[in-house]
């Protein structure tokens, strides 16, 4: 008698703890009041990192130039300290910096590394470009082809996944834009095959697995394999724009946006640099019209950039109108649902910038991220990420281990209590 009493209350009491667990894991609105106030990690005016307006402007991102010789004192001879002092430079501004290693600059020898220069069968060209002795390298050489790959390997078993490092850029010719308008253009000698620019363009795509890698859009010429390879183009690399907005960057650049695809933004970063056409290209960059009509935020939003390298701006322009405009580059959040309960969250993200981020970012409560990331997070999309933790007061957050010290991914919220 005694145990079925005890059996029976159990059964009259389950109905009620079944309620008040319920109840106790009720989702309610939580109030949220935030604003995107900064340029987000990853995005806007970048400087180069010899700027000494660096340090204190608004910017997150800083550009350099390497070559491999710099790396490469031999075969087989790797020394990164070059790259370890300037990442930790650029970091400790609390910036993440974009690398383009070049072999080819007007004015200057080539980048390639001494020993190779040395072997008894290799011909470089010096020849004039911009009016300025220049080296070319030989590009007929199976030595370099080979070593240029296993740079690139060993690059990304270094530093595919550094935080110091948001964005690589390669290419070849002069400044790495993949052209030679002014100088000895000949493919397979002073410029690579189409066999091997395809075999370059594979090997990246293989060998970065997080890092965004990054070409010109002068890619989209003949001399290059691209436009007119599908598998090519399906490779996940970004695009840059050298003379991003001249007078004929309709004309001229945008074309080669479209052979490349203009959508590939979804997927990969698009940036670039203001254009040294014209002094005016500089200097008015940034005005309200732009240079030749087109104000810089316009652009930036129908080309879907996520950064472009501006470092004559501290000159022109105010620190505000920098950071302005480095806000209308890439990704902004906005969080427009944020429920909790005792057990778990739930908040919802758009995304009301011009691009995606690209790297993981995870919504996250009082420290506990939601298993859903905002990476890839289009204009305009929304994302539900469910975060199993709650309480009275939780704090959201958004995280990445893409970031540096010091810098933070932040959102816009106006959110009611209920």
């Amino acid at each position: 008698m005694l145990l079925r009493l005890s059996l029976t209350g159990v059964v009259l009491l389950m109905p009620a703890l079944m309620i008040c667990l319920r109840a106790a894991d009720d989702l309610r609105p939580v109030a949220l009041k935030s604003s995107v106030t900064t340029v987000q990690p990853m995005t806007g005016i970048a400087l180069w990192t010899t700027n000494p307006a660096v340090s204190a402007a608004p910017v997150q991102l800083e550009f350099v130039y390497l070559t491999y010789s710099q790396i490469v004192s031999d075969r087989d001879q790797y020394d990164w300290r070059p790259v370890e002092t300037l990442l930790n430079e650029v970091a400790g501004r609390g910036h993440q910096a974009i690398l383009r290693w070049h072999d080819t600059y007007v004015g200057r020898p080539t980048g390639v590394p001494a020993w190779l220069k040395a072997l008894d069968d290799y011909r470089e060209t010096t020849a004039r470009s911009e009016k300025k002795r220049t080296g070319f390298p030989d590009w007929s050489h199976p030595e370099l082809q080979q070593f240029v790959l296993e740079f690139f390997t060993r690059f990304a078993a270094k530093y595919d996944r550094d935080p110091r490092l948001a964005f690589v850029q390669v290419g070849f010719g002069l400044w790495a834009e993949y052209h030679i308008y002014d100088g000895p253009m000949k493919l397979g000698a002073t410029f690579p095959s189409l066999e091997f620019q395809q075999r370059f363009a594979r090997h990246l795509a293989q060998t970065f697995q997080q890092t965004h890698w990054m070409i010109s859009v002068d890619a989209a010429g003949d001399h290059a394999p691209f436009a007119a390879d599908q598998s090519l183009l399906d490779l996940p690399f970004g695009v840059f724009d050298d003379s991003f907005n001249h007078r004929r960057h309709k004309e001229e650049n945008e074309p080669n946006w479209v052979r490349l695809r203009r959508d590939r933004w979804e997927v990969s970063p698009a940036g670039g640099e203001f254009s040294f056409f014209e002094p005016k290209d500089q200097r008015e960059a940034l005005s309200p019209r732009g240079p030749h009509g087109v104000p810089f935020d316009t652009h930036a939003a129908q080309f879907h950039l996520s950064f472009i390298v501006g470092d004559d701006q501290p000159r022109f322009q105010s620190s505000d109108r920098i950071r302005q405009a480095g806000m209308a580059c890439g990704y902004r959040f906005k969080v427009i649902r944020f429920e909790t309960s005792s057990r778990h969250s739930l908040v919802e993200v758009t995304n009301t910038g011009v691009a995606p981020v690209y790297y993981d970012a995870f919504p996250a409560v009082d420290g506990v991220r939601s298993r859903v990331s905002l990476k890839g997070l289009l204009p305009g999309q929304k994302r539900v990420c469910d975060i199993q933790t709650g309480g009275l007061q939780p704090v959201l957050t958004i995280q990445s281990d893409r970031l540096v010290p010091g810098q933070h991914i932040t959102f816009d919220a106006s959110l009611p209590a209920n």
